[in-house]
This record gives structure tokens, sequence and C-alpha cells, in this order.
């Protein structure tokens, strides 16, 4: 997800997306162990969408 498209969710969409993104991050890292992932970019970008998510949410939390 883009930062646009981040911010233009409301903060329970965020909670959410961040909560799927962390669980798609615990998989991803149980696949890595067992050696199963192929795509192993697919950890950074889902790392940096965490990010993204809890930067908004910082953003928003200062702004009011």
């Amino acid at each position: 997800m883009k930062a646009k498209e981040i911010k233009a969710l409301s903060t329970t969409e965020m909670l959410e997306k961040e909560k799927s993104y962390k669980d798609e991050l615990f998989n991803l890292r149980f696949q890595l162990a067992t050696g199963q992932l192929e795509n192993t970019a697919r950890l950074k970008q889902v790392r940096k969408n965490i990010a993204r998510i809890k930067t908004a949410l910082r953003e928003q939390e200062l702004n009011k």
C-alpha cells in the first residue's frame, strides 16, 4: 500500500490492516524458517507497510 492510500483509511481500518499485516509477517517468518518461502522480498514489503500504518496512526494522534 502507498502512504496516500493508508492515510485515506479510517483509524479502525488502519488498525485492522496493521493486524492483518502482522499476521502475514508471522506466517512469512515461519515459512522462511522452514524453507518454504519463495518470495523473500515480501517480508520487506510487509514490514514497510506496517511502518507506514504506524506512522499514519501517529500523525493522526498528533493532529488531534
